[in-house]
């Protein structure tokens, strides 16, 4: 293993007649040899307390470094020890630090447990078949430095043949690529010439979305909540592109209207104002309802509902997984070529060690980051 993190210093017994004098000498140097590794600190990203609104780190979640792991010993059970290298923090995240009792499309988190979400691993040891040692693997893992997974079902081995940074494939290439270019693709229907109405079109999801709306010719009305993330959409081809909190989102599309496609990540109000200034047969594809993550009371409830009829609206839901089979094959022929090539613009807002994982959650749950928000959790 790199690092000498599995390298035992050469036996100091070179001879068998040393060996049959001392025979449990072996097994005395190998005990107290200082070279070799003994338990380390194993940093986690816990779960602390429930938020009634947004998460405040360090007290509802938290870095916590009360865990140590032997990475030479800990039993893995016909299972896999892997290190984390990098994490993806998304806004789901906060709907899952909730009460288990409230039911939703995903299993709320734990209280004292690390949270988890999408993340690239390498592998260190192995008793599955599935993953030898050095293999990457990609999927939803714990948010701790090391760890023992036992389920080879819910990861894939990351082939890196272009030699892409590790930050990619929890980003443009990761679930939030993945989820604008499935839902896009799936529901848009798009010609050219039509219009699309894109909410937090500087992020991870809605970046990406713009480009493949602008590839295809349509005029995208871009939404954001800063100046500088205005300023992006503008550079990734954006027509229309404002900062909702200093200008007014019904005067826009009153004036840029109507539209023909609409791609959600907020919900609430913003819905309500693209149901107003929605072409007949519209296509509305909710992506994320933000404007309701951090609400401890009642939501904003929807004025305009009897648009849906009126003027013929198609409204799709979709969560990424049920449909990335489907797109896979064409995503991956075409997106790693285009981020090679560096045709596709995406940004990343990459902070190092498990202990920036706490204000990353906060950034993504009141949008005060700029591009996708990634943990470095360690080199390769």
């Amino acid at each position: 293993m790199s690092g000498g993190v599995f390298r035992h210093r050469p036996n100091c017994l070179s001879t068998e007649k040393d060996i049959k004098a001392f025979p449990h000498a072996r097994e005395f140097h190998t005990i107290f040899d200082p070279t070799i590794m003994s338990p380390i600190t194993n940093a986690r990203h816990v779960f602390k307390e429930i938020p009634q609104a947004l998460p405040v780190p360090g007290k509802h979640t938290a870095h916590d470094t009360s865990k140590t792991i032997d990475l030479e010993n800990v039993a893995l059970r016909g299972g896999f020890l892997v290190k984390t290298i990098v994490l993806s923090i998304d806004p789901y995240m906060r709907l899952k630090l909730r009460d288990p009792s409230i039911k939703s499309y995903s299993v709320a988190y734990t209280l004292g447990e690390p949270l988890d979400g999408h993340g690239i691993a390498k592998v260190l040891r192995s008793e599955n078949a599935a993953y030898k040692e050095g293999d990457y693997i990609y999927g939803i893992m714990p948010h701790e430095q090391y760890w023992v997974g036992t389920d080879p079902s819910q990861f894939s081995v990351v082939k890196n043949d272009l030699n892409l940074p590790w930050s990619v494939y929890v980003g443009v290439m990761g679930m939030p690529g993945q989820t604008a270019y499935v839902g896009w693709r799936e529901f848009s229907h798009a010609k050219k010439g039509e219009t699309v109405f894109i909410t937090t079109a500087a992020g991870a999801v809605g970046s990406f979305v713009v480009q493949l709306a602008k590839v295809q010719g349509l005029k995208v009305i871009a939404s954001s909540g800063s100046d500088d993330k205005v300023a992006y959409t503008r550079e990734l081809g954006a027509d229309v592109a404002f900062n909702y909190k200093n200008e007014s989102t019904r005067e826009v599309l009153e004036r840029e209207g109507p539209i023909d496609i609409y791609w959600d990540n907020v919900g609430g109000e913003v819905l309500d104002l693209a149901l107003e200034f929605a072409n007949v047969h519209a296509r509305f594809i909710e992506c994320g309802m933000a404007s309701s993550y951090n609400e401890a009371g009642e939501t904003y409830r929807l004025k305009n509902l009897f648009h849906f009829i009126s003027k013929q609206i198609s409204l799709n839901g979709f969560i990424v997984y049920d449909l990335f089979g489907k797109h896979s094959d064409a995503f991956y022929d075409e997106v790693p070529r285009l981020i090679k090539e560096r045709k596709l613009k995406y940004q990343e807002c990459v902070t190092r060690g498990l202990e920036s994982a706490p204000q990353g959650l906060r950034d993504v749950s009141d949008g005060s980051n700029t591009g996708k928000v990634i943990i470095a959790v360690a080199d390769e």
